[in-house]
Order: C-alpha cells, then structure tokens, then sequence
C-alpha cells in the first residue's frame, strides 16, 4: 500500500491526514482538562474496526478535512492559540507519519503544548519508536484482555498482545503521570478502559496487566458503554452497562493495588492527591 501515492487501506486514509473537528474539550480525565479545556484534534479514520464505536462517523466514515504538512501544523498552534493546556492527538495511530511532518514544522514556530497520543492501544512497536522523545501523554485504550471478544468484536484477535506490549513501552517511554501544580499532566502513561457488559472486556486481567507496569498508573475507569454502531449484530452489546458493572470494575482495579483513578465527579482544576 503506497500511501504517498494517495492508496488507501483499512484506515482509510491516503497521502493527507483529515480532521473531523478541533478545539476545547471539557469531557476528558481531569488531568487534561484544567480550566480551559483538552486541545483535541480528531482525526477521520481508525486502524481498527470496532462493532461498538461511538465515532462510527468520524472513524468509518469518508468525511473530514484533508490537511498537508503546513496547515495541520498551523491547526496545531491554533490550539494552543485557543488557550488549551495540551495538543490532544485523537485517534492518530494512522497518521503518526503526518503528525510528525507538522510538528517539525510546528515546533520551530512556538508550538510549547505537551502532546498527547490519545490512541485505541493497537500499536506497532515501530511506531511507538518514532515517537519515542516526542509524544509527552500517552493516553491507550485497553480494550480487550482476551483475544476472543477481540477477534469477534475487532476483528483484531492480537488485540490483547499487541496492547500489552505497546503499553509496556509507552510506561518505558514516559513512566506514571506526572502532575503540574494546578493538577494538569506534563508527562506519562494515562489507560483508559472501557467496561463492557457481562466482563467482555476483561477487566480483572486488565487490572492485573496495568498494576504490573505500576500501581501508580493513572486509570479512567469508563462507564460510557452505550450500544453503538453495529453493536445491534451482537446481542452480547445491546444493552448499557450496569452501576453495579462499573463498580466492580473499580474494585478490581483496587483489588489489584491500582489506586489512581480518575474521577469525573472532582473539580476539573483541582490537583490530584
């Protein structure tokens, strides 16, 4: 797949990154978003293929902005322009390349932000080596512990080994958060993690994966599960999770000596203790 030469694949993406949207985010983990909000840039496309997305549209669709090298780098001080406390890089797996193309650009032009990589957690070792210096947050989902639901619901039966050893070298790369004095992340590892009806998406061994790297990793334990997308062709998927889901799944983590969990119940700009 030549993909200078605008040849698309499964990502669906050619030569140029698109852009679905950008500016504040006030929904994100309380480290990220202070007083003035995320700084996301969404990108169209996705390497992977998930029956429940949420950003079906953004992430399968055929939309978005086709961006070169020069205007993604004057998105990305646009941002910090606006005022956001970090360059919030969503779903960029596929455009890592033109991600760095702009930065180089960006950079000399003033471009001061930490940059997250807020990612779906199926990455390539290679990738995540040229990045390693440049990206300040890395901020993976960790979907699935077994390759089972893996394989039926992202058609990514690797899923659960490809994850593991990609968060192991992002916590090599950047260690636990690390904190500003008003609460904001300058650098480390943040793991969101999705439950799932009925455990599918593994969260005790998921518990176990992320206290192995360290106790201290920082957790987004989310509730958010909603049937979405083609969630309908799998009755497993039909329903939300339950109060009761969501509270055993903390307390796996705890269970497991996991104890930095993000909160979306605390104020925004107050600094974790």
């Amino acid at each position: 797949m030549d993909r200078l030469a605008d040849e698309r694949g499964e990502c669906r993406t050619g030569r140029y990154a698109r852009i679905a949207s950008v500016g504040p985010h006030f929904g994100e983990e309380a480290p990220l978003v202070g007083r003035h909000g995320s700084g996301t840039v969404f990108f169209c496309g996705c390497n992977l293929n998930c029956a429940f997305c949420q950003n079906a549209d953004i992430s399968q669709g055929p939309g978005g902005h086709p961006v070169d090298a020069a205007e993604l780098a004057g998105v990305f001080l646009r941002v910090q322009e606006l005022g956001c406390h970090n360059l919030n890089l969503v779903t960029p797996t596929h455009v890592t390349p033109q991600i760095l193309e702009a930065l180089e650009l960006a950079v000399p032009q003033g471009l001061r932000l930490p940059i997250v990589y807020n990612c779906g957690g199926y990455e390539a070792q290679s990738t995540l080596a040229l990045l390693d210096g440049v990206v300040d947050v890395y901020m993976p989902d960790l979907k699935f512990t077994d390759p089972g639901p893996a394989r039926r619901l992202c058609r990514t039966p690797d899923y659960p080994e490809r994850a593991s050893a990609a968060l192991t070298e992002m916590f090599r790369q950047v260690g636990d958060l690390v904190v500003d004095d008003d609460g904001l992340a300058v650098r480390g590892l943040l793991v969101r993690h999705l439950v799932m009806p009925d455990g599918l998406a593994g969260t005790e061994a998921a518990a176990r994966l992320l206290a192995s790297l360290s106790t201290d990793t920082y957790v987004n334990v989310m509730d958010q599960y909603r049937p979405c997308h083609r969630a309908h062709r799998h009755p497993d998927l039909g329903r939300r999770i339950t109060h009761a889901e969501h509270q055993q799944a903390e307390e796996l983590m705890r269970a497991a000596g996991l104890h930095r969990l993000d909160d979306p119940r605390r104020p925004r700009f107050l600094r974790w203790r």
